[in-house]
Parts: structure tokens; C-alpha cells; sequence
């Protein structure tokens, strides 16, 4: 019989540090909002619009075969077990093994709850997906998200990911197959369990190029970063994250350098910089009220920070990512 886990003395920070991605999911916060069960056959195509900032795609296939075509024509081949995330929210359309085709059979909508049952009309059902935006609702989330592929695609057929994935999947299908009280709760809960394991295992397959993730990876740097992604605001001095990191300064500076690029504070200036640039993206803020949120102490500081780094100042970046107006 195997003995009792033992726990790492040294609070949360020190989990954080051996766990990177336990210490950053508080922080990540990702909601799935599952939005369609579609069953289609014949000619069938799914287009979706690219969503806004913070929102990404997902299909889960549970059944059948169909096609994944993005912009610029790239296609990929998808079958029953397969789940696809779009961390961006990027356009992309579904359809049929095979081309795209020119016309689509009619498609009837059922709502039952919150959710679209969507079946193919004149054709007999060949593949079902359950399809969703996945929210990414806390700022520093913004970090992963642009260290992961365009594309994520995890085959839950090949072992051993079958054995972790599959009851997941299949109990995300149950309940949304038999609709009961608390079945979309339920499904939506799955899924964000599914979600985090499926990035635990993105991180564990790949060797990461990005310098956020190669810095969550190493245990002496892991603690400096996690402390600033939490607490972005505070005026941290590199004493204190050389503390924190159990490391010396320069030891600490050499660390950052050689995962990332650059020394610790200047991860944090970036840091910071990409908070503000992304409520702009997003909210209607004030840079008054921006300027604290993201640890600078005027309006002015930071219109002169954002235009070092990004070359505009955050007003003219605000307009840059302003929807169009229509009449």
C-alpha cells in the first residue's frame, strides 16, 4: 500500500514554485460556456466568426468525422475523441469530410435550457460535436493564453490520455444527451476540469519557446513570477523576488535572462504593460483609473511606458481596437 502524501513545506508559494500550474489556476479562472450539441449530415457546415479578446473556441467531437478549415485554406481532419481548442477565438469553419460544400442542407434549432440542439434537416446525423466558448475572465489569464498555439488539438483515443479524458468527455455527452436538472451545470464543470488538464498537458508534451512558460518551469524563478503575476500592483523590488526565489540577485537576473529574454523588473514593466494593453482592448476604462489598477502611480507615467513599448499611446491603441460603428 502506497504511504501518505506528503506536502511540501513552505506555504502556497512554494507548491506555486513546484507546480506552476496549480499556482496559476486561482488566477486563470476559465469559465466554459457550452453553447450547441450538433448533430449533422449530408452537406453540412458550421462558419464561426472570430470572437473577441479573452474568449476562445472549443469542440468536442464525439462522434463521427468532419473537417476543420481555417483562414488561408489549412484544413485538418478531425474524428470522434478529439478535442479542439482556438485560444484566440479565431475564425474558422466545420463542415463534412471532405471539400467544403458549395450549398448546406437546412439546419432545425431546439433550445432546451441555455443550450442549441442543432440537427442537419433531410440527412441522417454522421458526426455530433459539443461546441462552446471557453472565457478567460482574470487579466494575467492573457499570459498563457499567448504562449499556447493557434490550435490545440488533444486526440482522447491513443493511451493514456483515453483513460484520464475519456470519462470527461463521455460524462460532458451524458448530460447533455439526457438533459436533467443540473446537467449543463454539471457539463459546464466537466469541462473546465477537462480545459485545465488539457493545457497540463500541452505544457508536459511540449518544450515551450515562450519565456513565460519557460520561466514557470524552472523552480527558481517560478516563485518571482507567480508573486508578480498575483500582485502586479506591488512596488517589487528585486531584493524581494531574489527572496522569494531563495536566490541571489544576480543569480535570480541570470535566470530571467536566460529563460525569458530579460531581468526580472523588466518582466514586471511588461507584465503590466500587458494588463493595460489588454482592458483597452476590452473595457472602457479611464487611464486615471487604469494607471492604478496596473501598478503606475499617474496617467501619465503610464501613456509614457505604453509608448515605449508599444510605439502609440494606450488612447490611440484604445481607438485601433474600437469595433467599427454601423449605421
Amino acid at each position: 500500500m502506497a504511504g501518505p502524501i506528503r506536502r511540501r513545506a513552505g506555504g502556497p508559494e512554494a507548491a506555486g514554485a513546484d507546480d506552476p500550474l496549480s499556482g496559476l489556476a486561482p488566477l486563470l479562472r476559465v469559465r466554459p460556456h457550452l453553447d450547441d450539441v450538433c448533430r449533422f449530415g449530408g452537406a453540412w457546415a458550421a462558419p464561426h466568426a472570430p470572437e473577441p479578446a479573452g474568449q476562445a473556441y472549443f469542440h468536442l467531437v464525439t462522434r463521427g468525422r468532419a473537417t476543420l478549415r481555417r483562414p488561408g485554406g489549412e484544413t485538418l481532419q478531425v474524428a470522434a475523441g478529439d478535442i479542439l481548442l482556438l485560444p484566440r477565438g479565431d475564425a474558422h469553419t466545420l463542415h463534412g469530410p471532405g471539400p467544403q460544400p458549395a450549398t448546406r442542407l437546412p439546419v432545425a434549432v431546439r433550445h432546451a435550457h441555455t443550450l442549441r440542439f442543432k440537427t442537419t434537416v433531410g440527412a441522417e446525423p454522421e458526426v455530433e460535436l459539443i461546441c462552446g466558448r471557453l472565457a478567460f475572465e482574470a487579466a494575467p489569464q492573457t499570459l498563457i493564453v499567448t504562449a499556447l498555439p493557434d490550435l490545440m488539438v488533444l486526440s482522447v483515443g491513443a493511451q493514456p490520455l483515453a483513460t484520464r479524458f475519456a470519462p470527461l468527455l463521455a460524462g460532458i455527452r451524458e448530460e447533455l444527451n439526457h438533459i436533467r436538472a443540473g446537467s449543463v451545470a454539471v457539463a459546464g464543470n466537466l469541462a473546465s476540469a477537462l480545459f485545465m488538464m488539457m493545457l497540463r498537458a500541452h505544457l508536459e508534451a511540449s518544450a515551450p519557446a515562450e519565456g513565460l512558460l519557460r520561466l514557470l518551469g524552472q523552480p527558481l524563478t517560478a516563485r518571482a513570477v507567480l508573486a508578480m503575476v498575483r500582485d502586479p500592483v506591488h512596488a517589487w523590488t528585486l531584493d524581494e523576488l531574489a527572496s522569494l526565489a531563495a536566490a541571489s540577485r544576480a543569480s535570480l537576473v541570470r535566470a530571467f535572462r536566460g529563460a525569458a529574454g530579460v531581468a526580472p523588473l523588466e518582466f514586471l514593466t511588461d507584465l503590466r504593460l500587458g494588463l493595460a494593453h489588454h482592458r483597452l482592448r476590452t473595457e472602457a476604462v479611464s487611464l486615471d483609473h487604469l494607471a492604478v489598477e496596473v501598478g503606475y502611480q499617474s496617467a501619465a507615467a503610464l501613456s509614457r511606458a505604453f509608448l515605449r513599448k508599444y510605439g502609440v499611446r494606450p488612447g490611440h491603441a484604445r481607438q485601433a481596437e474600437a469595433p467599427p460603428q454601423t449605421g
